[in-house]
């Protein structure tokens, strides 16, 4: 894999050139000098320009592009512009069109247009990419490759249909493999030829032609899922390999879409495939700044930890909302930090300048419809540029260290929510987020893991929702526990293997060992009910009478000790809140949706237990993280408040890298201020 080494902080963004006259050029250069701008991803939406039939291509434009930002000491993230074909492409060769959920056949239109089981999409991508590398392999303002853009939909084409049933002979092998692990003899539908498979769709499948995830054979749509995300990844993988193949040493990724919680790709799946991972995140200003830590932290840990980039954000206002207000003075700045600390290596925008006309001419950019510097989003993003060549190159390749695992699947996330279970309310991100945001609140860094992540540096594992526990992981859990680790699950897990067929034998299916419960009943609340928890057993913090909802299970222990029970409905008085002592360690049970508090004394004692200790005491609305990097430790002092906050940082003296002064003690940090705090790992120890 091509180690990726970056000079700085990456600062820039989405630049389209190709939508201005020529004029505008120069004077664009001399606005990104003054902005501290050095990288610009560009060519991203232009095939049809690069390409206007089947035969001719046209770089010239291109040319001078990368000449002139090369003369102007920028660098290229280089897009292959193939996330929008071409119409001429669209008109004579049809099969890139797409077929949507419920059977219609798109025209040319819009972008992410493109069926990925196009033999025609496949192999212009390919070649596109091929000659892009070709031209550039040498070019000095050339730095990374950026494949598509924002890669992903599903598609219910006849191509897809054909290749869906290629994947199925190479995943079962046999049909009476396949019929097995379906299900087929519910409601008839064993298939005797592969023939007879069809597309799980509104036409076949589909409950409710609104939405794609409610079907009535589970197995039939989580395959098409999987299906769907590799036939993206081969995609992305033809024009990867392409460019491999005359740069060797490039550096490739493509950016993430869906604020990085885009659910119809794998990006567990696609990671070892990047270069580098790379996100594009548009939080509104309401928006929770724990749901952007979660993001940021789940980049970092598609990669086991490693770094990430900021691909695009928004300098200011975004376009596609009913109600589409500007981010207030310092926001920008401080949300560009927020992902600083949590992995990222660039700060990247979208737009550099603002578009003209269509879609995006209201979305935000560093130059503004004015086309000047006398703007205050545009001073803003120049003091943040300066802030990024003062900090240099100390901060890259810096990681993030934690003790906490945080498990994230997403195949169980689509098996969670394709319907029969308990509520359609039970949604996998959700719980993710309650139980992430405990920890956000405690300043205790979380690593989010998957099923293959080799669980012995860490003392907790979290694993909300785990409602399908895929082959060998029950067994991993287990060694993981007996050494003396502490695992965390919660209601509806256990239930299903990796076909999603429930496990026969009592829930919590292949955990009930683990756990020492087994589970009879699941009684699913109305939206406006609830019930109690009562605490039986003190733990930590975690005393009195709280309050659950969205689901409360019947359980019984096999070996568990109850630590809570219910105190509501007919099932008063049975578990809501087990601990099962096994080998070494424990593993915990959480029988219903606890409120925040239950969250968030519970696994604060439970990490008090394992001698996880909070990154540093800090009031509401200051966030505190850090990244480590040959023994300094980096940490970030956030304030999202909109008043002055005090935070005591401890007694040792630590340089403040933005400011270039040193603090220690009490220090107050301004509304929406930054600090950057750089201090001894040895000391910190002491």
């Amino acid at each position: 894999m091509t180690r990726c080494a970056f000079p700085k902080i990456l600062y820039g963004g989405d630049y389209n050139p190709e939508q201005f006259p020529k004029e505008i050029w120069d004077e664009d250069m001399r606005l990104f000098r003054l902005a501290g701008i050095d990288t610009a991803t560009i060519n991203v939406f232009s095939w049809s320009l690069n390409q206007p039939d089947e035969e001719t291509y046209c770089f010239d434009w291109l040319d001078e592009l990368m000449n002139k930002l090369h003369d102007n000491g920028m660098r290229a993230c280089l897009g292959t512009g193939t996330a929008a074909h071409p119409a001429w492409m669209a008109r004579k060769y049809p099969d890139v069109l797409t077929v949507t959920y419920d059977g219609k056949k798109r025209k040319y239109g819009r972008r992410h247009n493109s069926c990925p089981n196009s033999p025609t999409f496949r192999r212009y991508a390919g070649q596109m990419a091929s000659k892009l590398a070709e031209r550039y392999k040498d070019h000095p303002a050339l730095l990374l490759w950026h494949v598509n853009n924002e890669i992903g939909i599903r598609c219910y084409c006849d191509n897809c249909e054909r290749a869906f049933r290629e994947w199925l002979k190479q995943r079962y092998g046999t049909l009476e493999q396949l019929n097995q692990a379906w299900y087929t003899r519910f409601w008839g539908h064993t298939f005797y030829d592969w023939e007879e498979i069809v597309l799980p769709s509104a036409l076949s499948e589909g409950l409710q032609n609104s939405n794609s995830d409610q079907t009535a054979f589970q197995g039939i749509t989580l395959d098409y899922y999987r299906f769907n995300s590799d036939s993206w990844l081969e995609c992305y993988l033809i024009e990867y390999r392409a460019i491999k193949e005359i740069i060797p040493d490039a550096v490739v990724t493509t950016n993430f879409q869906g604020n990085g919680t885009y659910k119809p790709l794998d990006y567990f799946k696609w990671a070892p495939h990047l270069d580098i991972v790379a996100l594009d995140i548009y939080p509104e200003n309401h928006t929770p700044e724990s749901y952007m830590a979660l993001r940021y932290d789940l980049m970092r840990g598609l990669k086991d930890g490693a770094p990430f980039l900021l691909m695009e954000q928004s300098p200011s206002v975004i376009n596609w909302k009913a109600v589409n207000p500007l981010k207030r003075p310092g926001v920008m700045r401080l949300r560009s930090y927020q992902a600083v600390v949590r992995g990222a290596e660039s700060v990247m925008f979208f737009q550099l300048r603002r578009s003209l006309g269509a879609y995006e001419k209201f979305h935000g950019a560093v130059i503004d419809h004015a086309g000047h510097e006398h703007t205050r989003v545009f001073k803003e993003c120049a003091e943040l540029g300066q802030e990024l060549q003062r900090l240099g190159s100390g901060l890259l390749g810096a990681r993030t260290e934690s003790r906490v695992g945080l498990l994230f699947d997403w195949e169980n996330w689509w098996a969670v929510e394709l319907g029969g279970g308990p509520s359609v309310h039970l949604k996998y991100l959700d719980q993710m987020q309650k139980y992430y945001d405990a920890f956000y609140e405690l300043r205790i860094p979380v690593d989010f893991i998957h099923e293959g992540t080799e669980l012995g540096r860490y003392d907790l594992v979290v694993a909300p929702l785990l409602y399908m526990a895929k082959p060998g992981l029950a067994r991993k859990l287990e060694q993981f526990v007996q050494g003396g680790g502490t695992f965390v699950t919660t209601f509806f897990s256990g239930i299903a293997d990796e076909h999603d067929r429930v496990v026969p034998g009592g829930y919590p299916g292949e955990l009930r060992r683990l756990l020492g419960i087994w589970v009879e009943e699941i009684d699913a609340l109305f939206p406006d009910r609830r019930n109690r928890i009562v605490v039986k057993q003190p733990f930590g913090l975690l005393d009195g009478s709280y309050e659950c909802r969205l689901a409360c299970e019947i359980v019984h222990p096999e070996g568990a000790e109850t630590i809570a029970v219910f105190g509501e409905d007919f099932y008063r008085g049975s578990p809501a809140l087990t601990r099962h002592r096994y080998g070494q360690g424990e593993a915990w049970y959480a029988a219903t949706e606890p409120d925040r508090r239950f969250l968030g004394q519970w696994l604060q004692a439970l990490c008090e237990a394992k001698g996880i200790r909070p990154l540093c005491a800090a009031p509401p609305g200051v966030e505190v993280a850090e990244r480590a990097k040959d023994g300094a430790i980096y940490t970030f002092v956030l304030n999202h408040s909109d008043a002055a906050q005090k935070i005591h940082i401890g007694d040792d003296i630590r340089q403040e890298l933005l400011s270039g002064g040193t603090v220690s003690g009490e220090i107050e940090l301004a509304p929406k201020g930054v600090m950057i705090l750089k201090h001894n790992r040895a000391l910190a120890q002491a």
